[in-house]
Order: structure tokens, then sequence, then C-alpha cells
């Protein structure tokens, strides 16, 4: 990782320029963001929005404060209820699949002996058991599509299940109903790409989630810190059920016994 310096305008400060500034610092005038290293082009979402070009847009104004808090606020709230939906599966899917669980731990005390981001990404069998419950278990189930003006039937709605699409044996094969975090890894051991229209879990196109790495972060982050240091059952006699929501959610939520590995 690295750091990169801007002022207010969004201006790189230089070497010279930093010298400079060491010797009368302000720092109520500066942004700070963490970028890939590899990616000189990464920027933070309260950035992207205030410097968006609305050139081709009538009502948005970035610069206006509500605009912004909008923006924000709902970012942070439409991932609220998702990303607290997605964990809970993922461990109910785990303490079924106790090989699976072996198989993480192991990759992360092998590839991450000490948390470090940038190293979420060598964890590929993780990132299998996220996509795999996400397939299996979306947060939004079902999804629907709208025509921009009418066409052959004017005024209708096309609904697509994300539930069933991932489950559907045509799609994904026999063990379509398996969990196997194997099926997102290549013979190669890097993860396989899934066309996004095949795996809705994120929708697709344009309206594909903003916050999609956000979820990968945060549910592997979750993950390492966990499974590194604790193992879990599902209490015996805990009834799984699902919610009849827009979330698929836990009727009873996940009860489960817990120990220091």
């Amino acid at each position: 990782m690295v750091v990169e310096r801007r002022d207010k305008n969004n201006k790189v400060i230089t070497e010279d320029e930093e010298e400079e500034e060491r010797r009368g610092f302000d720092d109520e005038n500066e942004i700070w963001w963490f970028s890939e290293s590899i990616d000189k082009t990464a920027t933070d979402v309260l950035t992207y929005y205030m410097t968006l070009d609305t050139t081709k847009y009538k009502h948005l104004k970035p610069r206006n404060d509500k605009f912004i808090s909008d923006i924000i606020l709902g970012f942070l709230i439409a991932g609220r209820d998702t990303t607290s939906s997605a964990p809970t599966w993922f461990f109910w899917l785990l303490s079924k699949n106790p090989e699976a669980m072996t198989k993480i731990r192991q990759e992360i005390n092998k590839k991450m002996t000490k948390f470090n981001p940038a190293d979420l990404d060598k964890l590929v069998y993780l990132h299998g058991a996220v996509c795999e419950t996400l397939r299996l278990y979306p947060p939004v189930p079902f999804n629907h599509k709208s025509p921009a003006k009418p066409d052959v039937l004017p005024k209708f709605q096309i609904v697509i299940s994300t539930y069933a699409l991932g489950r559907m044996r045509s799609v994904r094969g026999d063990d379509a109903e398996d969990f196997k975090p194997e099926r997102w890894i290549s013979a190669s051991g890097r993860l396989r790409h899934e066309p996004s229209y095949k795996f809705l879990a994120f929708n697709a196109g344009p309206r594909t989630c903003l916050g999609q790495k956000l979820t990968f972060l945060q549910m592997k982050t979750m993950a390492v810190e966990v499974i590194r240091n604790y193992d879990f059952k599902v209490v015996e006699g805990h009834k799984t059920e699902t919610v009849p929501s827009v979330l698929l959610r836990m009727q009873h939520g996940l009860k489960v016994s817990v120990t220091r590995v």
C-alpha cells in the first residue's frame, strides 16, 4: 500500500511542496487516503462523488452538502442489512462443512500469518467460499427489471429469482445444491471468472452494486479474524429457517457454541 497526499483541490502534493508544507502544516485542508500501489487512480467514495462529472445530468450537484450526505448515508444503509445477512449464512455453511473450514484455516495460517488487508486477495479458497455462500444464499433473493418505456407489453416487470438461479442444475450442474468453494477455483489454483449475469448476487451491467468490493473486504476480514482464533458449532436443535422478506435472513438468527482455537 502507498499513501497519496492531496490538497483540498484534489491536487497531488509533490516532494518539493511536501517539504514546504512541513514548515506550515494544516491538516484541515488536506485529504489522505490509501490506494493500492499498482493502481495510481484509486480514490475513496466521498472524493469520487465530490469530483463527479455532472455535465450530462441536470439535477446532480456534487458540491451540495445535502447531495453528498444523502449519497454516503444511502451507501452505508444499503449495505447494512445485506452485509449482516451474508456472514450468518457463511458461518452456518462452514459449520455444516467442516472440511471447508479446515482448508480456510490452513490457507489463512499459511498465507497471512499477520493480518494485512493487502494480503486478502491471496486467500483464494476463502474468496471461493464467500462466493459460494452468496450463490446459495444471496442477501437479496430476487430482483426485478422494468422497461424504460412501453414495448410489447406495457407496464410490466420481470422478476428474477437470484436464489433460484444459483441453484439451477442447468446453470451450475448436478451438484448445484452443494457447497463447493472449489467451483470458483481454476485448475491452476486461481479464481475462476464468472459472468456477472450468471452470478447475480451483486446484480449486473450498469446496475452492478457499488458496494461489491466493500462486501468482499468486510466478509473476508471478519472471516479471517474469527476462523483464525475460534472454532464454532451450531447449537444442537437450533432451527434454521428463512424469513419471507426482500432480504434473505435467518428467522431465529444463528446460535453457536464458540471455543478458542
